[in-house]
């Protein structure tokens, strides 16, 4: 089976780009808290995610509903009609993380194909192997924290598709499972879809530049000539042992196209590009580079130098290989 390029669409004018430059598949949610991209400006509603699931199939591509987030006691009501409109939208797969809203789609919408999502934090043949017996998961999106090795041993010991992300942010934390957004605003992307909600950033202009502030703390501070980038904390700059730095994680992002072929070789499934939450241009820009790096591979040509040609659409500049090549062992 040929490798599948899956995409973002936070927007139906990104769905259409994202189609439009070669998306095999596109990933999108709803316009509420059941998905971990809830941002004002993004996402569909449920007429919305209709159309664009009829203009994905009129040009030969799928649609995959994200509705990964995690329902609080009592709340369960918004995650059951996002499953209702996901299957009369006729989406080829919703990706999943609570188990509670597995059961129910698994229960009531037996006709639905069920992805994990990497909120679950599944990445042991154990694990994937239960929700896969428990729900018939058909396929298992990857926490970014295995090497291209063990990605094709855990292939070999399981009988699920599995995806893998190739482009775009970082996370620090346990997969699903973040900390630090909550514990500055009460809200993060695993309960109410949002990381760094944008109703607690505060740009301060100091004398020497500005001060970047989520609830209240200071988490970076820029010069007047460098751009202030969106304050996360697990991307904010602190003051350690004397010194300032990045505690958790860079400015950096994940670019992993020089790793296609070997992917593909480790059994991966597809391959996944974070970043709903950008324009269509980028989008579009970085579907196409890599429907190009697919198609190359999957001719047998020569493998197309994408690190280059994506390097000014990287965060801060910078872009790793993760921890495919885990070369600090």
């Amino acid at each position: 089976m040929a490798i599948e390029l899956v995409c973002p669409a936070g927007t139906p004018s990104a769905l259409r780009s994202a189609v439009d430059a070669g998306a095999h598949a596109v990933y999108c949610g709803f316009a509420d808290e059941t998905n971990a991209r809830n941002f004002p400006g993004l996402n569909f509603s449920p007429a919305e995610m209709t159309k664009g699931v009829r203009y994905a199939h009129d040009h030969g591509a799928k649609v995959l509903v994200a509705i990964n987030t995690f329902p609080k006691a009592g709340t369960f009501e918004p995650w059951r009609k996002a499953l209702a409109a996901a299957e009369e939208a006729q989406a080829d797969a919703v990706i999943l993380a609570d188990m509670a809203v597995l059961d129910h789609a698994a229960t009531h919408h037996p006709g639905l194909r069920l992805h994990l999502s990497v909120q679950a934090a599944a990445n042991t043949p154990e694990a994937i192997g239960f929700y896969a017996d428990t729900f018939n998961v058909k396929r298992v999106v990857l926490p970014r924290v295995l090497s291209v090795e063990e990605i094709a041993k855990l292939n070999k010991e399981i009988d699920v598709e599995t995806e893998a992300f190739v482009f775009g942010g970082l996370c620090p934390m346990t997969e699903g499972r973040c900390s630090l957004s909550s514990y500055a605003t009460g809200r993060s992307p695993n309960l109410s879809g949002v990381c760094s909600p944008p109703e607690h950033v505060e740009y301060v202009e100091e004398a020497d530049g500005t001060a970047v502030r989520l609830a209240g703390f200071t988490i970076d501070r820029f010069g007047k000539d460098e751009a202030a980038g969106y304050p996360t904390l697990c991307k904010g700059c602190f003051v350690a042992g004397g010194k300032s730095t990045h505690l958790f994680e860079d400015p950096v992002s994940l670019n992993a196209a020089g790793l296609v072929g070997r992917l593909a070789d480790a059994g991966v499934t597809a391959l996944k590009i974070e970043g709903r939450q950008r324009g269509k241009g980028y989008v579009a820009e970085v579907v196409k580079t890599f429907r190009a790096v697919v198609d190359a591979i999957e001719a047998g040509g020569d493998p197309v130098k994408a690190e280059q040609l994506l390097a000014g659409l990287v965060e801060g500049g910078r872009q790793t290989s993760g921890a495919y090549r885990k070369q600090w062992r």
